[in-house]
Protein backbone atom coordinates (compact mmCIF):
# COMPACT_ATOMS: atom_id res chain seq x y z
CA UNK A 1 0.00 0.00 0.00
CA UNK A 2 1.28 3.43 -0.81
CA UNK A 3 1.95 5.96 1.52
CA UNK A 4 2.62 9.21 -0.65
CA UNK A 5 -0.67 10.36 -1.61
CA UNK A 6 -1.00 11.70 -5.10
CA UNK A 7 -1.95 15.38 -3.89
CA UNK A 8 1.48 14.90 -1.47
CA UNK A 9 3.84 13.87 -4.30
CA UNK A 10 2.21 16.91 -6.28
CA UNK A 11 3.14 19.10 -3.51
CA UNK A 12 6.68 17.83 -3.23
CA UNK A 13 7.19 18.57 -6.70
CA UNK A 14 5.64 22.53 -6.07
CA UNK A 15 8.11 22.60 -3.63
CA UNK A 16 10.91 21.87 -6.06
CA UNK A 17 9.71 24.21 -8.65
CA UNK A 18 9.08 26.99 -6.23
CA UNK A 19 12.50 26.20 -5.27
CA UNK A 20 14.21 25.98 -8.89
CA UNK A 21 15.23 22.57 -8.19
CA UNK A 22 15.30 19.37 -10.43
CA UNK A 23 13.08 16.58 -9.18
CA UNK A 24 14.77 13.86 -10.68
CA UNK A 25 18.09 15.20 -8.19
CA UNK A 26 15.86 13.82 -5.35
CA UNK A 27 14.42 10.41 -4.73
CA UNK A 28 11.97 9.20 -2.34
CA UNK A 29 11.70 6.07 -0.38
CA UNK A 30 8.50 5.07 1.71
CA UNK A 31 8.42 2.12 4.18
CA UNK A 32 5.02 0.98 5.67
CA UNK A 33 5.16 0.22 9.61
CA UNK A 34 1.24 -0.59 9.64
CA UNK A 35 -0.03 -3.30 12.16
CA UNK A 36 -1.76 -5.76 9.53
CA UNK A 37 -2.92 -7.84 12.62
CA UNK A 38 -4.63 -5.45 14.02
CA UNK A 39 -8.46 -5.98 13.99
CA UNK A 40 -9.32 -2.64 14.22
CA UNK A 41 -9.71 0.14 11.49
CA UNK A 42 -5.90 1.15 11.61
CA UNK A 43 -4.49 4.12 10.80
CA UNK A 44 -1.60 4.38 8.23
CA UNK A 45 2.06 4.69 9.67
CA UNK A 46 5.30 4.68 8.49
CA UNK A 47 8.44 7.08 7.15
CA UNK A 48 9.19 8.75 3.96
CA UNK A 49 13.28 9.16 3.16
CA UNK A 50 13.95 11.61 0.83
CA UNK A 51 17.26 11.64 -0.79
CA UNK A 52 18.83 14.33 -3.16
CA UNK A 53 20.96 12.38 -5.45
CA UNK A 54 23.65 15.48 -6.29
CA UNK A 55 24.70 15.83 -2.26
CA UNK A 56 23.90 12.53 -1.13
CA UNK A 57 21.90 14.03 1.88
CA UNK A 58 19.00 12.20 3.09
CA UNK A 59 16.41 13.72 6.02
CA UNK A 60 13.02 10.70 7.11
CA UNK A 61 10.16 12.06 7.59
CA UNK A 62 7.00 10.66 9.68
CA UNK A 63 4.21 9.63 6.76
CA UNK A 64 0.73 7.90 6.95
CA UNK A 65 -2.69 9.35 7.89
CA UNK A 66 -2.60 13.33 8.78
CA UNK A 67 1.30 13.60 8.18
CA UNK A 68 2.87 17.10 7.12
CA UNK A 69 5.88 15.62 5.95
CA UNK A 70 6.15 18.00 2.96
CA UNK A 71 6.12 21.13 5.20
CA UNK A 72 8.66 19.60 7.34
CA UNK A 73 10.48 18.72 4.16
CA UNK A 74 9.89 22.46 2.65
CA UNK A 75 11.33 24.01 6.23
CA UNK A 76 14.57 21.64 5.75
CA UNK A 77 15.20 22.75 2.41
CA UNK A 78 14.83 26.16 3.25
CA UNK A 79 17.13 25.30 6.27
CA UNK A 80 19.61 24.00 4.09
CA UNK A 81 19.67 20.43 4.95
CA UNK A 82 19.50 18.99 1.37
CA UNK A 83 22.64 21.10 0.67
Amino acid sequence: MKLIEPDEKHDFHAVLSAQNLAADDFELHEVDTTDPKTDEIFALTGFVTVSRKSTGRKQQYPTGDGSIWVAEFERDLSQGVFD
